[in-house]
């Protein structure tokens, strides 16, 4: 068979097959491998004219690619990865390159580009936010690893990128690991922001009274505003559908049980093997850890119905406002946390990333596109050096403001026994960076006290310990 193929993807799933379908619409031609028949020709029967071909033989797959070969693979990390690596290598040639598009850890990214560099294969990690429809019709794309890899198959991916004022929503990350090590934040992002949003919903719904027409009409009203965002428009949407299998709206038929497939929490255990605050994230995780426990939950509640006191419902138009505003605190508190930790790994790892572009790259596409990242990415343009976004002008009045709102609906949460893990994280994040003087420096006494640890002190040089 002539290798006249522009472009190949391991794993036929709906993302690869909505990829492939994506690149074939602007202009590219591409082969896909999948090891079901039916996921192949699927392919085939979507494809309609399209520069597309499915096989289920690997050495086909490699024959019918142009050298240098540009093979994705989109199939579940982990060892589903290295086992596809593993059969495609043999037939493979030195300069070709392997870009591994799924939610793999960071650290088997570095693994597999020094396993691949020993044979001469180019190997980049590469994240791709969207979902199956951001795969179709232009997702937001995080690559990362040997520019000169980048440069092979850069045309196609800002061809097939999303576009926000007529910008690709794709740029080169930086070294390494980069484009997966980005992706997980952006996921870890993700969770807080979702989080908060759940939060929300539960003050709205069970301490202002809000049904299902009332809330999307709220949130539908929000992101017209300074809260537009996917996750904001897509919410809204959620509260007016139907169940399709009974009688009701859908949202109230699902289990209480969010599951998770590992990025939030491995965002945040490097955040701590880094030394970086992310409380927002972190409950994030914690709350997808608690929802699991629904047996456990379910045997506790009838024994603290009496844990709570009655309180009269709060107003019902200035709570919306509330938590409107408190909403938006904490986005930009979330957002604040994820950049942080990118800011710190980049120079922990080498990576050289640029936190302007990576705003630049996630405004379009991604899960976590919001408006808000059009002034991220103006705060680091204006100071590229930005340590944290709370250290911006440009972000201080509306943290400010946000605050006063933030304190409100945490201790509506808290009157109401409803747990704001997120909104409380986030206030209290910016409660501890505001403040000069924390009360760490009893820790400290405490730990040379136990441990002859040692201390510092703010009269003058040196490290100390006392005899207690």
């Amino acid at each position: 068979m002539t290798s006249s193929f522009d472009f190949g993807m391991a794993g036929l799933g709906v993302m690869g097959r909505n990829l492939l379908l994506n690149i074939a619409d602007h202009g590219f031609s591409a082969a896909g491998l999948d090891l079901d028949p039916e996921k192949a020709a699927e392919l085939e029967a979507e494809a309609s004219g399209k520069p597309l071909k499915g096989t289920t033989d690997a050495g086909e797959f490699v024959r019918m690619l142009k050298t240098p070969r540009r093979i994705m693979l989109l199939v579940p990390a982990g060892s589903a990865v290295d086992s596809v690596i593993t059969s495609l290598l043999p037939l493979l040639e030195p300069g070709d390159l392997i870009i591994d598009g799924g939610n793999s850890h960071f650290e088997d990214t570095n693994r597999r580009i020094e396993a691949l560099r020993e044979k001469n294969i180019l190997f980049m990690g590469m994240g791709v936010s969207g979902g199956a429809e951001g795969a179709r019709l232009g997702p937001s794309i995080m690559p990362g690893g040997d520019p000169e890899a980048y440069r092979l198959v850069a045309p196609i991916l800002e061809a097939i990128a999303a576009k926000v004022d007529g910008q690709p929503c794709v740029a080169y990350m930086g070294a390494a690991s980069a484009g997966h090590y980005v992706k997980m934040v952006h996921n870890g992002i993700e969770y807080g922001l979702m989080q908060l949003i759940a939060e929300a919903y539960d003050i709205l719904k069970n301490a202002g009274g809000l049904n299902n027409k009332e809330l999307h009409k709220v949130f539908k009203g929000w992101n017209k505003g300074a809260l537009h965002s996917f996750l904001i428009e897509i919410t809204a949407n959620i509260f007016i559908k139907g169940d399709d299998r009974g009688e009701g709206w859908l949202v109230d038929k699902i289990q209480d049980k969010a599951k998770q497939k590992g990025t939030g929490k491995w965002t945040s255990q490097n955040a701590m093997d880094l030394g970086i605050p992310t409380p927002t994230i972190d409950s994030a995780v914690t709350m997808r850890g608690l929802s699991a426990l629904k047996m456990e939950r379910k045997m506790a509640a009838p024994h603290y119905t009496r844990a709570i006191e009655n309180h009269s419902r709060p107003e019902r138009e200035q709570l919306i406002a509330q938590v409107g505003e408190a909403l938006y605190f904490a986005f930009i508190i979330t957002y604040a946390q994820g950049m942080h930790q990118l800011t710190e790994a980049s120079k922990e790892y080498g990576y050289g990333l640029n936190l302007e572009t990576i705003a630049r790259i996630w405004r379009g596409g991604c899960i976590i596109r919001a408006a808000l990242l059009e002034q991220i990415r103006q705060a680091y343009t204006e100071q590229p050096e930005l340590r944290n976004l709370l250290l911006s002008p440009a972000f201080l009045e509306a943290v400010l403001h946000g605050q006063h709102a933030a304190r409100a609906i945490v201790k509506t949460a808290v009157d109401f026994g409803l747990p704001a893990q997120a909104f409380s994280s986030a206030l209290h994040y910016f409660d501890a960076y505001r403040r000069e003087q924390l009360p760490l420096n009893l820790v400290q006494a405490q730990r040379d006290y136990f441990g002859a640890h040692t201390y510092e002190r703010v009269d003058r040089e040196g490290v100390f310990h006392t005899n207690w």
